[in-house]
């Protein structure tokens, strides 16, 4: 799944589309193009040289800017790339149609590949956790933490208010969905977004709120919008089917980097009673609760969710440290694990 193109052939500069999506101020938007796949980038310059390179991967139906709020609450910590999977955002869709968990990781990998990122702190929602999850299995030389906001990980028995998201995987329900609400325009449809991704919708001021509703007019005149939030869905109930070495929760327990899980209270689409299961698959973890978040918590509370990140990667950088001193011979601290945070 690796790639052993030179970088410098394959990231080009970015092609403003016919209508722009829109880059926050302090972003960039730059153009990964691979062979057979093109990436949109969207880049947060560090607040200072030398900081280790963050990636972060959006969920079914999202873009890289559901990553914007916590990139910037992270500058000072992180170099911050978040990906527009293909399909998505300001992606095309991939010459392959390849929409799969197992489609998006190898796209991931590639781009990790090709631009020599890793090994990264990679950061995943719903789907894009269940995507990270397996790159970081297959490919841990790429990943130095994990973290995970309400990873779509398998569910024998999913939520009730998940089973409508789950039914656009099934053929013709997307056809019947787009008969039945022809009628909505954008910002009918961002609002039931909303209400379903949301722990409190409320939270979202005005003006995101009019971003979100041009965002999502700018998607629905793609005309693979539907083709793309389909396969994709289809791809994430799939990987819910898949036993032995290729099992989310056997590739989960696989993972070697130390890894945060953050699960929302008020989440409609991944249930908070998977929290215990993920934090005892993951051999390293620790678990972060957020009782009044929904599903994208890092849009949600960026100030709570880069303050778990924050005491991960002093975790890991504490451990480093131990590590360098052990190496040349110092005694170690007695007394401490280097965990920094209890299992739950």
């Amino acid at each position: 799944m690796s790639s052993t193109e030179p970088p410098e052939a394959r990231i080009v500069a970015a092609v403003p589309p016919a209508r722009p999506v829109r880059v926050g101020a302090g972003e960039k938007l730059r153009t990964a193009s691979l062979p057979g796949l093109t990436m949109t980038v969207r880049c947060r310059p560090p607040s200072a040289s030398g900081l280790p390179p963050a990636l972060f991967v959006h969920g079914l139906g999202g873009s890289s800017q559901n990553w914007s709020a916590l990139m910037e609450r992270l500058a000072d910590r992180v170099e911050g790339e978040a990906l527009d999977l293909p399909g998505f955002g300001d992606s095309p869709p991939p010459d392959d149609g390849n929409y799969s968990i197992t489609g998006h990781a190898r796209a991931v990998i590639r781009y990790l590949d090709a631009y020599d990122r890793g090994p990264v702190h990679l950061v995943g929602n719903s789907m894009g956790g269940a995507i990270a999850t397996r790159v970081a299995a297959v490919r841990p030389d790429l990943v130095r933490t994990l973290t995970l906001v309400s990873p779509a990980l398998p569910e024998l028995r999913p939520q009730r208010t998940a089973v409508p998201t789950g039914l656009l995987a099934v053929p013709g329900v997307t056809r019947l969905f787009t008969r039945m609400t022809r009628d909505w325009d954008a910002e009918r449809r961002t609002r039931e977004v909303m209400l379903l991704t949301y722990g409190d919708p409320r939270r979202v001021s005005q003006e995101d709120f009019a971003y979100a509703v041009e965002e999502f007019e700018r998607r629905l005149a793609l005309p693979y919008f539907w083709d793309a939030l389909t396969r994709s869905a289809r791809g994430v109930v799939d990987s819910y089917t898949l036993g032995g070495q290729h099992s989310l929760w056997r590739q989960a327990e696989r993972v070697l980097a130390p890894t945060l899980l953050v699960y929302g209270g008020r989440d409609q689409l991944v249930s908070m009673r998977m929290a215990r299961r993920a934090n005892a698959a993951f051999r390293d973890s620790r678990l972060l609760t957020l009782l009044d978040a929904g599903h994208v918590a890092m849009m949600e509370y960026p100030e709570a969710v880069a303050r778990g990140m924050r005491e991960l990667l002093d975790d890991v950088d504490g451990r480093d440290d131990r590590d360098s001193r052990e190496a040349r011979g110092a005694v170690p601290v007695s007394g401490t694990d280097g965990s920094g945070a209890a299992r739950g």
